[in-house]
């Protein structure tokens, strides 16, 4: 073998090598590119399965609640002939039911959602928020004091004087029980009887409304005013009185057309709806009286445990905003001229704590506590609130934002509202139901906060009534979302700063006289006080 036989193999093997190593690198490299395109691939996949889900859920409910109103109206539209006669089939409950909210079994729309780990992670997010502000609030009066200190003085105060509150509550439910229920069996037993219907229905009717005026109407504003309660015990018996209100509104309005409708046969009595399911209809999370309601088979204790301690979360959640973010601002800021500077960074001061508490009352009262209600009573349409936080529009938002209270103002204001007039003014309904809500929120916050300031009944009768208009269902643009976000957060910046000054200038700028103007004008407009 010759040296350049010799050199040309060994070249050949070098090159033989080097086309091995380029191989095998090429080979890792596509590995590497392989595993990094499938993490990819199953991270758009889990994006993509969550969507579908979440637009099959929401279709499926549409389907469901049309399918189900369908199937009721046409079971109580069916009739049979019977000897030449038509004779209608529906029972007095199917009647009562026509063209009405159909109650079916499901879930809240957070407990499903709270199943995918990256909404559960949102929620562990505010947790952690909660734990700051526990850990805050013991570092700054460690500081201060020298000494862990955890005084919940203004929770203690808030809900003072809890004995006369439940007197006051055991006095509105006993008559809410009693008086609603045996009005309807005596005039139902006498309608049928009697040659003047119209007379008996107008006198039992005006009688009514008398006692109604006295016990449920005066009666609570007597306690709050003369005993003097405080906020949270305020809010406490004039929320229980308009919720037994229209508890006993829905009950006669739901009954009393069945009643009449239904003339009882010669040697039989009338059909009156039972006792028990006007007590349960008393502590249901509805405001639509039904007979009977679909009912779970069994109480879950855990997911009552769980409920109640996120309600006792948001009660020292709702106490830490607003010791942290509200009372050291507002505390101080009365003693500062008025100026559109000041003003303009009181409202964005306030923003955040708005916001905050908005979402508080939100999961604390319609998720939360109404939950917690439904679970006790087997109560099995959780539907107490639908996606509002997806609206685009301002319609939108106030039909899904609370369910509960939506269905009584369409059912027995915006609907009957069309049958007085024929179906002929729909804009009037809408407003005339805008109105009412208008009024009974700020008749609330004002028996709430002791003072009448009308900032939530101009942000709800005029921008309310603007914005349902202008931002329609027709909007659809994750734009009109934002803007719906931007007004809401704007909208609790104003009334949180509004009414904090309002609450510190009644306190340091009291009232000196009892005329009308002293009553009805804002101190904080006037008031400048030195500390």
């Amino acid at each position: 073998m010759t040296t350049t036989e010799a050199d040309s193999r060994a070249y050949n093997r070098n090159i033989k090598a080097r086309q091995s190593s380029d191989n095998s690198s090429s080979a890792g490299n596509h590995d590497k590119v392989a595993e990094e395109d499938a993490r990819q691939w199953e991270r758009c996949t889990e994006k993509i399965k969550i969507k579908v889900m979440e637009q099959v859920q929401d279709q499926l409910n549409e389907i469901l609640d049309r399918v189900l109103t369908e199937s009721v109206q046409s079971l109580s539209n069916t009739q049979s002939t019977v000897n030449g006669k038509t004779k209608n089939i529906s029972s007095s409950r199917s009647q009562r039911m026509d063209d009405g909210k159909v109650f079916m079994a499901r879930a809240s729309l957070l407990d499903e959602l709270f199943e995918i780990s990256h909404i559960r992670t949102i929620y562990h997010m505010f947790i952690a928020v909660l734990l700051i502000f526990f850990l805050s609030t013991l570092a700054v009066d460690y500081i201060d004091q020298g000494r862990l200190v955890l005084e919940f003085d203004l929770l203690f105060y808030a809900f003072g004087k809890l004995g006369t509150v439940t007197v006051a509550w055991a006095i509105m439910f006993s008559y809410t029980l009693i008086v609603p229920y045996y009005t309807l069996l005596f005039w139902g037993s006498l309608y049928h009887k009697v040659p003047s219907k119209l007379g008996l229905s107008l006198g039992m009717g005006l009688i009514l409304s008398l006692i109604q005026t006295c016990i449920l109407g005066v009666f609570p504003i007597y306690v709050v005013v003369h005993h003097q309660l405080p906020p949270a015990s305020r809010f406490i018996v004039i929320l229980e009185q308009i919720r037994f209100l229209m508890k006993t509104y829905s009950f006669l309005r739901e009954t009393a057309p069945v009643i009449m409708k239904n003339a009882p046969k010669e040697g039989e009595n009338p059909r009156f709806p039972t006792f028990s399911s006007y007590l349960y209809f008393l502590f249901c999370p509805t405001l639509i009286y039904r007979e009977s309601y679909p009912r779970n088979r069994r109480i879950r204790w855990n997911y009552v445990g769980i409920t109640l301690g996120m309600i006792l979360g948001c009660l020292f959640y709702g106490y830490f905003i607003l010791v942290r973010l509200c009372v050291p601002v507002f505390r101080t800021q009365t003693n500062v001229p008025f100026s559109k500077r000041s003003m303009v960074l009181a409202i964005f001061h306030s923003i955040l704590p708005g916001i905050m508490l908005l979402l508080l009352c939100f999961f604390a009262f319609l998720h939360c506590w109404l939950n917690l209600f439904g679970e006790l009573l087997r109560f099995a349409d959780r539907m107490f609130y639908k996606d509002w936080w997806n609206s685009t529009s301002f319609a939108n938002y106030y039909r899904t934002w609370n369910i509960v209270v939506h269905d009584w103002l369409y059912y027995y204001g915006y609907r009957d509202f069309l049958w007085l007039s024929n179906r002929k003014f729909r804009t009037a309904a809408m407003l005339s139901v805008f109105i009412v809500s208008a009024v009974v929120h700020e008749y609330a916050l004002a028996m709430g906060f002791g003072f009448f300031y009308p900032v939530m009944f101009l942000l709800f009768a005029v921008f309310g009534v603007a914005f349902n208009f202008t931002m329609n269902d027709k909007r659809q643009s994750p734009v009109c979302n934002i803007i719906m976000w931007v007004c809401l957060f704007i909208g609790q910046g104003v009334q949180v700063c509004l009414y904090c000054q309002e609450w510190y200038a009644q306190i340091y700028c009291p009232r000196t006289g009892n005329s009308f103007w002293e009553l009805v004008m804002p101190r904080s407009w006037s008031c400048s006080y030195q500390r």
